[in-house]
């Protein structure tokens, strides 16, 4: 008796506690933004932190159904906001009416106008804007205002998911001088970015109101918020950038819950839910996050096809996921999950095939020489710097099992890792890296990478380092498949089409896929509510119905 009544009292003194009586919610993740504009850069860190302050016009939802968030209906042809007409150039496009809803308010108490839409457009497509996704501005030819709620968009074709418009309003009243004075240089000068606390930026549940970079982002409810009161009147998110801290700062309370798409990875989790599944819930979700390593192509060594198949060729991915995951993360043969329904069966694969990988490098001019190292005719080392996010203990250690897999066929390479937000806003988003970077791609379902593979995608200086694009891979065939695939509205003939874009990527390896993840969500066990997508859309996109529940 004495033996459990002692259990009893230790098993209620590590009880994760409620902060401040629940009032504050501590979040860590393991990235900082490297800015908070909701159009540019692209970072899982930012979207979750702004899934707490803005709403998309459109996203999909944890069932992966297309939603309208600001809209009172989904435009749809069936329901009449959707009509087909002819555009400038003689083509078929698509008008998009949309009706805002009537409870939308920026946290200075301004509505949230169709005029916020038209300023949000007006940046998207603008050459010098330097936003990450163009395309779907560049698209919508023009932008009728009908009134402070109502708008239509023209957009220059009808694509199957035609009604999926996943930007959403900018702040006019804040932000439209300050985009007029210069647009090339407003990426450095918008409030977001440079007093993020300021009064009207936010129209979501909550507001900004402290930054401390590379540290903590603060925030309260918006005053202005008309929706389903939050639960909490702060929240903080915290960002941590090594893993073994993010999870001591957990268990020691300085935190309450780890976010699953920017926390442990699964090899950490597992471990965690052994120790700790009676003071914390661990969700697992398997969702569209595609790790990979990007190749800089126009590197000389990568931009031979024979040196990325040997690269790929030797590295064990499927005991790399048994012996770190479980077998819990499926080995990626493509940039599409198997969860995806475009998937395509019988495209091209690498298996683990040391003697093979050593025969391609072989003949592409790579002889062995002294000390293991592979070296062409002129004496050059066969050397890549790879690079992925400092911290991550995870990532890190998938490093250095593939630095080994390499070295054993003769390619030296040299780990050289930054902060995330050095490594995805400069490194990355400005194409300075030389080599391999390893990271992910979180989709939305069915999602066309036209960002990731369009030739027109490429990160430059001319177009204000816009698009994600970085390993610099052109492919005409590969762009009119792109197009194809958008435009094609049966389900069938365009699954077809995505057979051959993944055996296109498969043969051309521009990255190289690991594997898909699992994203491993930890939260205190007074926390509910919390439905993690799978996908792109942020679980904060739902903060509204998260509760404490002690």
């Amino acid at each position: 008796m004495l033996t459990f009544l002692l259990s009893l009292v230790l098993a209620i003194a590590l009880a994760p506690a409620p902060s401040a009586a629940a009032r504050e919610l501590r979040v860590g993740i393991t990235q900082f933004p490297a800015n908070l504009h909701p159009h540019i850069d692209s970072m899982a860190a930012k979207s979750y932190v702004l899934g707490l302050t803005h709403r998309p016009l459109t996203t999909y939802d944890r069932e992966w159904r297309l939603v309208c968030m600001l809209c009172v209906e989904l435009p749809t042809f069936e329901n009449g906001g959707a009509v087909r007409e002819t555009t400038p150039e003689g083509g078929t496009g698509v008008a998009l009416t949309f009706r805002l809803r009537p409870d939308l308010f920026w946290s200075d108490g301004v509505p949230v106008s169709a005029e916020d839409v038209r300023f949000a457009w007006e940046v998207g497509r603008h050459p010098q804007s330097g936003v990450t996704a163009a395309e779907l501005y560049r698209r919508i030819w023009k932008l009728e205002v009908h009134d402070e709620r109502s708008f239509t968009l023209h957009l220059d074709r009808i694509t199957f998911d035609y009604n999926a418009i996943g930007f959403g309003p900018l702040p006019a009243h804040r932000e439209r001088a300050i985009f007029a004075a210069d647009p090339a240089t407003y990426r450095n000068r918008t409030l977001f970015d440079v007093a993020p606390a300021e009064p009207g930026l936010a129209m979501g549940p909550y507001r900004i109101t402290n930054v401390v970079p590379g540290s903590r982002i603060e925030l309260a409810r918006n005053p202005h918020w008309r929706g389903r009161a939050p639960a909490f009147e702060r929240i903080v998110v915290r960002a941590i950038e090594n893993t073994a801290a993010l999870e001591a700062n957990l268990l020691s309370g300085e935190i309450d819950m780890i976010e699953g798409s920017l926390g442990l990875a699964l090899d950490q989790a597992l471990a965690f839910e052994k120790r700790h599944k009676n003071r914390f819930t661990v969700f697992y979700k398997p969702g569209l996050v595609y790790e990979h390593i990007d190749l800089r192509l126009d590197n000389p060594i990568l931009a031979d096809v024979r040196v990325r198949q040997a690269l790929l060729l030797a590295l064990d991915r499927e005991l790399l996921v048994r012996e770190l995951f479980e077998g819990r993360q499926p080995v990626a043969h493509s940039f599409l999950s198997p969860l995806d329904r475009m998937l395509a069966e019988g495209v091209p694969r690498w298996p683990f095939d040391p003697a093979r990988a050593a025969a391609l490098l072989e003949e592409a001019g790579w002889k062995l020489a002294t000390g293991g190292i592979r070296r062409n005719e002129k004496g050059e080392p066969l050397r890549l710097e790879f690079q992925t996010t400092a911290g991550n203990r995870s990532r890190e250690l998938v490093q250095q099992v593939l630095q080994g897999m390499w070295r054993r066929v003769g390619i030296e390479v040299v780990i050289k890792n930054e902060p995330p937000r050095v490594l995805f806003a400069e490194t990355l988003g400005k194409r300075r890296f030389s080599g391999m970077v390893l990271f992910a791609w979180i989709s939305s379902p069915e999602n066309v990478p036209r960002s990731i593979l369009h030739s027109r995608e490429i990160p430059r200086l001319e177009n204000n380092w816009s698009g994600q694009n970085y390993t610099g891979y052109v492919n005409p065939e590969v762009d009119a498949l792109l197009d194809a695939i958008e435009t094609e509205l049966d389900a069938e003939r365009r699954r077809a089409l995505w057979h051959q874009l993944q055996a296109i990527y498969a043969r051309d390896l521009p990255a190289l896929p690991l594997f898909f993840r699992a994203e491993a969500h930890i939260w205190p066990k007074w926390l509910k509510g919390v439905e993690p997508t799978g996908h792109l859309a942020p679980t904060t996109l739902w903060v509204e119905h998260w509760r404490f529940e002690p």
